[in-house]
């Protein structure tokens, strides 16, 4: 089977709701990443043979096949350039990496660009329900899901709160990695980490470049003083993902396209994984589909450099962390979701782009990152450094 590479990997910049991006069309916001992975890249517009573009909210400015709109934004793709769109929840994006790479092993295509977008000030999360329910156009369960679920209302929430009251975990641990995530994004962002992936994006005249979600001031007594999401839980806003603007890209493509083109690769594509399991605790699902692509690419917990698993909720990543044994100092080195945004459709290539640059920069082997999505599903793709020199220089 054919190996598949990443090449490039960005990113925008998380914008917070309302904030500098919400002046942007998701479709031209696409547009610029497709744009920024083929000027990095230096290959021609005219190789790339897909763009599979995840987003979650598809109505409004981004229905109509958003990912086939931002191709035809795009100033560096030719109008003859295929591209699909697709819906995996929060892992839509990260699907889009495993649907590129597989096309690429199988040979049927040679250069493929995974993406994703979500303006979620624009396209608010739930409105394309909510459009119709409040119409009276249909329900939110079909008979034949209220039957296998009856009375059950799927809700990524609920599904957080159950993982923390299954693994003990209390308010103050919440808040404890909560601040952490706040404080390694406010340290990578000083230490200049996130230049290498972020896609400068021009609002008023005026390039855009920083998250804007992370607070600088975060502290434990602010923590504690966010009100609890409900009265019996422990979950609050604090420790939840902030809603996001942005979008993402990550350039696929074969040996063959590596060698035609002259390209430096970033990573090889190890494994692909994708399981489903409950889905009314929901978002658990991540720590089985670990120990599944663990198995199947021959590797232990242990010999993972970097962790990337999505901070929908703190519960998650802790309860990954407790259920794998990893060890916390690789899990999200430079914040995660709760500081960064969780802009949903473009998550999965977002944390591709962290994860990639940041294994490089480190000199480690291996990483791998996973998402939990709706409906009890988990997407979890682990990378090769290609510029990985041995235990001996990284040791160095």
């Amino acid at each position: 089977m054919a190996e598949a590479y990443i090449v490039e990997a960005v990113r925008t910049a998380g914008g917070r709701r309302g904030g500098k991006l919400a002046g942007v069309h998701p479709v031209d916001l696409a547009a610029q990443v497709l744009d920024a992975v083929i000027e990095r890249s230096g290959i021609p517009g005219e190789a790339v043979d897909d763009v599979v573009m995840g987003c979650v909210s598809q109505g409004g400015e981004q229905a109509g096949q958003v990912g086939r709109n931002a191709v035809l934004a795009a100033k560096k793709l030719p109008q003859s350039t295929p591209a699909v769109t697709i819906d995996r929840q929060c892992g839509s994006s990260q699907q889009a990496i495993q649907f590129a790479a597989q096309a690429v092993m199988s040979g049927t295509q040679d250069v493929v660009i995974a993406a994703g977008v979500e303006s979620m000030t624009r396209v608010p999360m739930g409105s394309t329900f909510k459009l119709f329910y409040d119409a009276g156009l249909g329900k939110n369960k079909s008979p034949g899901l209220e039957e296998k679920y009856p009375n059950i209302q799927f809700s990524q929430f609920a599904g957080a709160e159950m993982i923390a009251k299954k693994f003990g975990f209390t308010r103050e641990d919440l808040d404890d990695y909560s601040l952490k995530s706040h404080q390694k994004a406010v340290a990578a962002t000083q230490g200049g980490k996130f230049k290498d992936e972020i896609v400068p994006v021009t609002v008023d005249g005026e390039p855009h470049g920083s998250d804007e979600g992370i607070r600088y001031d975060a502290s434990a007594e602010g923590m504690a003083g966010v009100k609890k999401l409900s009265e019996t839980g422990v979950i609050t806003a604090a420790s939840s993902s902030q809603i996001c603007d942005g979008a993402s890209a990550v350039l696929i493509v074969s040996g063959e396209a590596l060698a035609k083109y002259g390209l430096k690769p970033l990573a090889k594509i190890v494994n692909l994984t994708v399981t489903a399991g409950d889905p009314v605790v929901m978002l658990e699902e991540p720590l089985y589909a670990t120990d599944k692509a663990l198995s199947r690419a021959g590797l232990k917990i242990e010999d993972i450099d970097l962790y990337e698993v999505n901070e929908a909720f703190a519960p998650v990543p802790l309860a990954w962390l407790k259920h794998t044994g990893a060890d916390p100092q690789k899990l999200n080195v430079n914040g995660g979701a709760i500081a960064l945004g969780h802009p949903l459709g473009a998550s999965g290539t977002k944390l591709m782009a962290t994860l990639v640059h940041e294994l490089k920069r480190r000199g480690g082997r291996y990483g791998l990152q996973t998402m939990c999505e709706g409906g009890g599903v988990a997407n979890v793709t682990i990378i090769e450094n290609c510029d990985w020199q041995g235990e001996d220089a990284k040791a160095a």
